[in-house]
Parts: C-alpha cells; structure tokens; sequence
C-alpha cells in the first residue's frame, strides 16, 4: 500500500484532516536565547527587519513549499544493483510520512531521539526527516563509533529507535542494548536480517508498520510544530570529555539554508550535487538535505566507498553543480593528479606546467586588478576543459572546501588548472556555515565573508587585529542538551556564540583564520605563540609532510612533531607504506624507499636534510626566537581516529604533552 501524498486531496477529493499549509508563522513563546532542555523552545535571533527578520517556518513548512512546487521533480538517486533509482520530491514526501507513522508505531515519543548509524543513502534522509515529521529529534551517530561511544549518544538523546545500515552496525547496537532503557526497537536500512531478533526489523518491515496509524494523527502532531523548537541533534565535542549534543531548531535549518542558497546565487530546481561527506557532520547535513530541500536540488549518493576511491566515479557520472569537500579530499585529488602527471611525457608535462601557470594567473586577474593572461583560452582548451571533465567537475559552478583548514599549496594547485575552492567557516554550533566564500567574495587563505543576516564579532583584539571570533545570527543554536555548564562556555551573557577560534578581517571585512585560543602555546618565557600558522607553512614547505604539530607549552623552545604521507588502509586506519607522491618525494632527493619506517629506521640524511631545510624557511620568517622550532621528530604513524589522535573526543593534547616531556622529543 503506498502512503498518501498529504499535500493536495486524495483521489476521492476529500481533503486531508488537518490542512497542511506553508504559510503562517508558528513559534512558541519563549523568554531566554538558549536552552538545555530539549522540550524548550528559544527566542529567535531575529533582525526587526532586512535580512535576518524573514518569517520563520519548520522544516515540514519548507518540505511542502518544495514538493506543491517542484513535486515532480527528481529529489534523491541512488544506485540499486548498479542502475540509478530516483524519488521525485513528492515521493521522497510521502516516503517520509510513511516514515513518520512507522516511527509513531514503534512509540517514538516526543522529544526523544532517533538515531541513524550508516552511510549516506535516501533510508538515511527518509529516516530523518520523518523522525522529525513525527516529533522526534533526528540524531545522527558517526559510523566510526564504538559500541560504547554509540551508546552514549544514544543514551544521551533518550532514543526511542536506532537505524542502522547493516549487520555490522547492528553488532554495536546489540552489544550495548541492555544499556539503553528508552530503546524500543532497532531498524536495519541494508540488506536481510542475518537472524530474527525481537523487535528489529528490515527497512521493508518498517516502512508498513505505520500504514495503521491515522493521517489525522500525523498531521496533528506536524501542526503542532513551531519553528523556535529542537528538531535535530549534532553530537560534537572537543578535545576532551564526552560528545556535545548540539540542539538545533527548525528555524535553525530552515533559515540557515535559506540564508546560504541565496547567498551563493543557488538556483531553483537547478541544482545537483553528490551526497559522500557523513551526515553525522553538520556540514554535509546542511548541504546535502537542507539546502537540496530548499532548493528542489537532486542529491546523488556516492557509493559507501566513495572515500577509498569510488567518488571519482561518481563526479564523473552525476557532473554536480557543486562540490563540497574536506580538505584531505582535495588533497587526495591532488596527489593522484600529480601522480598521473608524473607518469606523462615530457611534452605533455610542458603544455601542464605552461597551462597551470596561465590558470594561476587567470584566477588571480579573476579577483583582482590585474590583467588576463595571454594563451588564457587556448589553455583551457587544451588543458583546464579536459582536467574539470576527467573530474567530473565540467558543470560546477562552485567547489568548497571547510571543516578544516586548507594549505595555500592545495588551493593554488587547484587554480592553476583553473578551479577555484571556495573556503567555508562554521561549526555545529552555527548550524554549518558562518562565513562563505563564493564567485563574488573570495581572497586566497580567507574564509570569506558573515553570511547574510548575521554577524560577526572580534572579542578581545590584539594589536594585529587578532580577537575570538564571536558569532550572532539566526543560524546560532539553541544549546548543549543536558550541559548547561557547557552552555555558559560557549554562550556570553549577550547570546553571542564564541568559537574559540581566533581572526582578523581585512580592510574588506573578509575572515582570516590565525589560530586557536585553546591551543595557544605559553613558552616558559611567557610568550604566546599561535601553532597553527607555523604548522601550516611547514607542510607547504615540504610536501612529503602529512601532519605537523607544535608543541612546548610551559617550556624554554619549540618543538615539532611530524607525520609522513602515507597510504590508509579498508578500515581509515594509517599503514607503514608511503603514498606514490610521498615515494616520488623520495626518489626526487636520491632516497628509494616505500615505507616510513625505512625513513625513520635510517635516519635518512636526504629526507632529513629537506626538512631541516624547511623548518629554516620557516623560522627566518618568525616574528621572535620563542616562535621558532628548536627540535623536531618523525612520528612512525600518522595521525587517526583509531589511534587517538583525531575524533569527536581526541585525548591528543594529554598524548602530546606526555611525549613532550619525555626526553625532549627523543632529541
């Protein structure tokens, strides 16, 4: 039986029991700017007029405005036994009511969570959005998660049902669901049951469940609904402690990604992109499901091994137009076009080398005075066409980059075959993005500009112009479920978010990242000395570096400790063998070697000599003798989240302190 399309009357023209509208504003009176509670709402960060006072609505408002508009209109594709499946934007609707009432069915309560465990496909969107259509708070959980960390969130957001994408996700459920006391049912979105557990199901065995459940019953519960209440979970945390629950409402998103559509010049029913990054970062919810549904934009899923190498593919097949991707994505990009290049002959590297120049200069006449380089055309002929087309980039009219910081040497590769990564800044907190570069503001190295309608503001600043970036805007979220001494950390006394992240503007007001307060180094001399910038240039030195990190606090000098590029295997854990352009690094300074162990058991004079040399690079560039590197070592693995390093609840600063203080570095 397929689900009832409540946007327009049924067949027999009776219309739905509850009329549905898009119109009118619907907010429940609240008092204070944040909460902890899940069932408070919030005053809005409302302007009293001009962007930042549009009407608020809540994500089924924005969902129906679509799909009474563009209903026909492709909305989610995915590929089933390697043949693409579309749901139109009625369809994906109607999907998710069904959704909805299956979740009602099971008991979700109101303002419990529903947390989703897989990888990016139209379950997990549908999942979601019907999570909220029922009341619920869309929660979604890092695959990457261990059973207890999964428990945690789960725990923490009170979730009433957990889907999961397949067999193996459902192990960590299962290993921890006697933990779980509000935990009514699981859903499994791929694949058979391996065995008949009570109360799991197939996505089949779902999606009928709620077929019982009256539409009256649904649309009472919708209506019911106001703008200024948490529909969605972000769970993010910082160096230390448990995972933050993020409370966003609808306002939050809607407006969000109202605010940044329109400010990127994103076109109705025109737009298309592929859905790869986890949706368990606010970053690809904002992009993939929020922007897409306010825009009537079609979202492709990549491959559950887009990351290990199948993404290229897909690019090549989707041609979005636009591409979101974290900056080891591009990096990755990089070396394997480098790594082709390598392999060309000498003619063809000339007509690259001559090409990349062109385009280095054509993107810079693009955002400045200077005038457009002669052989511009014929170059993009030959090389820039042939290099956006083997990317599957030929119709993107925008790339971005965010979450992370980018190198100077990354973003200018990319222009010099003429593609520009436009630089986005946020944080789950503000709902994704904060300030966004884009065709009509961008500057090499800055975040861009304050999206429309917020604000940003530098507290605290240095003579430099250096101040915490604060933010204010509609797009700041409501709370820390359940943390209100976490709330009083992030939010001042005039419900300004503080990022911890430390900027300047340019005399054109567009954003520069310079650092981080938390992870200022205090020498023993009292000097406070901003790691990152030195960090960053030393990768652009040398490029056989993977990760850099400064560490000395408390002490009389600087130290560094480094990470080689290497290869990483099936499960994103870091392996022993060097990456083909780290291999070529390598044979370029008379070295063979393959792994880094071979580097780092020989002390290799070659390798070690290039860095020492680019450590001098930087340090002839330092402001004072505390800011420059005394000491350095090669760790003999790189960075990971397996490994402790990297995550959403890092103990990396208690690692690197112990190593810091032991022995010296080893030195």
């Amino acid at each position: 039986m397929s689900p009832v399309c409540h946007c327009c009357p049924d067949q027999k023209g009776n219309d739905p029991a509850i009329p549905l509208t898009t119109g009118g504003v619907r907010l429940a009176p609240a008092q204070d700017l944040w909460s902890t509670v899940k069932n408070k709402p919030v005053k809005l960060r409302m302007e009293t007029s001009g962007l930042g006072s549009e009407p608020p609505m809540t994500i089924h408002q924005m969902f129906l405005a679509t799909v009474q508009k563009y209903g026909d209109y492709p909305a989610l594709r995915g590929k089933k036994d390697g043949t693409w499946v579309t749901l139109t934007y009625k369809e994906y609707y109607q999907h998710a009511r069904a959704a909805a009432k299956s979740f009602l069915k099971l008991g979700l309560e109101r303002f419990h969570g529903v947390g989703i465990l897989g990888f990016n496909s139209p379950e997990w969107f549908i999942a979601d959005v019907g999570c909220i259509l029922a009341g619920g708070l869309a929660t979604g959980v890092y695959t990457t998660n261990s059973p207890e960390a999964c428990q945690y969130v789960a725990d923490n957001c009170e979730a009433n049902v957990l889907v999961v994408e397949n067999n193996k996700q459902l192990i960590k459920i299962l290993q921890v669901r006697d933990q779980l006391p509000h935990l009514k049912a699981i859903v499994q979105y791929k694949g058979e049951l391996e065995q008949k557990l009570p109360n799991v199901y197939t996505w089949a065995e779902f999606m009928k469940l709620g077929e019982s459940v009256p539409d009256v019953e649904l649309d009472v519960l919708i209506d019911s609904q106001k703008a200024n209440e948490c529909c969605t979970l972000i769970y993010t945390s910082g160096t230390t402690g448990n995972p933050k629950g993020v409370m966003l409402s609808h306002d939050n998103i809607t407006w969000t990604a109202t605010a940044a559509g329109l400010m990127t010049s994103l076109k109705m029913s025109e737009e298309e992109i592929v859905s790869y990054l986890p949706l368990s970062h606010v970053a690809a919810q904002v992009q993939d499901m929020w922007i897409c549904m306010r825009f009537a934009a079609i979202t492709n899923f990549a491959e559950p091994d887009a990351l290990k190498g199948s993404l290229a593919n897909t690019l090549r097949e989707v041609r979005p137009t636009s591409f979101l991707g974290v900056p080891r994505v591009w990096e990755k990009m990089q070396e394997a076009m480098k790594s082709v290049g390598a392999k060309s002959s000498v003619t063809k590297k000339k007509i690259a080398d001559w090409a990349k120049g062109i385009g280095l200069q054509f993107i810079l006449f693009l955002y400045s005075d200077s005038s457009v380089p002669w052989g511009f055309t014929l170059a993009n002929a030959l090389v820039f066409k042939n290099v956006r087309k083997a990317l599957g980039l030929d119709r993107c009219k925008a790339c971005y980059t965010g979450a992370a910081p980018i190198t100077k040497d990354t973003l200018e590769y990319f222009m010099s075959l003429y593609i520009t990564a436009f630089e986005l800044y946020g944080m789950s907190e503000s709902t994704g993005p904060h300030t966004i570069s884009w065709a009509e503001g961008y500057r090499i190295m800055s975040c861009g500009k304050v999206l429309t309608g917020c604000k940003t503001k530098l507290d605290k600043p240095d003579t430099d112009g250096n101040g915490e970036i604060c933010f204010w805007g509609r797009h700041v979220f409501m709370g820390y479920l359940n943390m209100p001494d976490k709330i009083e950390e992030a939010l001042d006394a005039e419900g300004w978010l503080h990022s911890g992240d430390l900027g300047k503007h340019d005399k054109d007001d567009f954003l520069y990242i310079t650092g981080r307060i938390k992870e200022l180094i205090i020498t023993a001399g009292g000097e406070n000395v901003p790691p990152v910038p030195t960090e960053d240039a030393l990768k652009e030195e040398v490029s056989i570096i993977s990760n850099a990190m400064l560490v000395g606090d408390k002490k009389k000098f600087l130290s560094m400790l480094l990470t080689l590029k290497c290869n990483i295997d099936d499960n994103g854990d870091p392996t022993d063998e060097l990456t083909p352009l780290a291999v070529e690094f390598c044979r370029q300074h008379g070295v063979i070697a393959s792994k880094v162990s071979e580097i780092i058991n020989k002390t290799e004079p070659a390798i070690y000599k290039v860095i020492q040399e680019g450590i001098d690079r930087v340090n002839a560039k330092a402001t004072s003798n505390a800011q420059r590197v005394q000491k350095w070592t090669i760790l003999p693995r790189d960075f990971s989240i397996s490994g402790g390093e990297l995550g959403e609840t890092s103990e990396f600063i208690d690692k690197l302190n112990l190593m810091n203080y032991r022995s010296s570095l080893m030195l």
